[in-house]
């Protein structure tokens, strides 16, 4: 099974090269985020087309997140049930897998409302976690908005005072590991840096000023069948990509 997680940066702007990737690739399950679309403009029928099954929370211009399946789609979850109305996670059953997808609030700035906004929203996901079934295969994916540590960014100092690496960040980050999951690609790739993001700006992207924010995690039942985990950068090149590069997880399961 091949499970790929890929903030599109609005599905509108990207659908016909997410439609590419899709056919060339054939991954079981897409987690998407920040599709900027409401229900009613997600393109349902051009992904049942493809041969996937989908579900969509959507927002409008801003946020969105959806799974596409092409192993089965049932119990989809829409959000935490706390009255948060950013559409930013959401969950569903595919296959053997519970899946869910996340787009993390940015946090803005470090004295901004919104990144403790965002601290409270990665507790919440934490306690979600823990609460699930641990004899169950699942899978977190999505743009969480923090670079784990300082491998998963290419200047940490760049970045000194800013949001994505602060400690609060990323000892909220900690909690999913504090729940029983890991982070796929690290595990399998230790020493690489394994960007997913390159800023748009600067000609960020060749001169490798990356950050590693679009994360897998997994929990015990499903990472003992793993078999790889990548990004893959060449997504990110051409004509009008999305400025995240799809991560991709592949596992020995039906």
């Amino acid at each position: 099974m091949k499970i790929v997680t890929w903030n599109v940066n609005s599905l509108t702007a990207r659908l016909a090269r997410v439609t590419q990737w899709l056919s060339e690739h054939e991954p079981d399950v897409v987690l998407l985020q920040e599709t900027k679309q409401t229900d009613a403009k997600f393109p349902f029928a051009h992904f049942e087309e493809l041969g996937y099954e989908s579900a969509h929370y959507g927002q409008g211009q801003w946020n969105g997140v959806a799974i596409l399946s092409r192993v089965g789609l049932k119990d989809v979850t829409r959000g935490f049930g706390d009255g948060d109305p950013e559409a930013r996670v959401m969950s569903a059953q595919c296959g053997e897998v519970r899946a869910f997808t996340c787009y993390v609030p940015n946090g803005r700035a470090l004295d901004d409302p919104h990144y403790t906004y965002k601290l409270r929203w990665l507790d919440t996901l934490s306690g979600v976690i823990a609460n699930a079934d641990r004899e169950a295969p699942l899978i977190v994916g999505g743009d969480f908005n923090v670079a784990p540590t300082d491998l998963d960014c290419y200047d940490p100092q760049a970045f000194e005072g800013a949001t994505h690496v602060s400690e609060p960040e990323r000892e909220a980050l900690r909690g999913l590991e504090r729940a029983g999951l890991r982070d796929l690609t690290r595990a399998l790739h230790p020493d690489e840096p394994c960007f997913s993001w390159w800023d748009y700006r600067n000609g960020a992207f060749h001169r490798g000023w990356g950050l590693r924010i679009d994360l897998l995690y997994v929990n015990a039942s499903l990472f003992e069948r793993a078999t790889a985990s990548y990004v893959d950068r060449d997504a990110r090149k051409g004509e009008k990509p999305s400025d995240h590069a799809p991560v991709v997880g592949e596992f020995a399961l039906s």
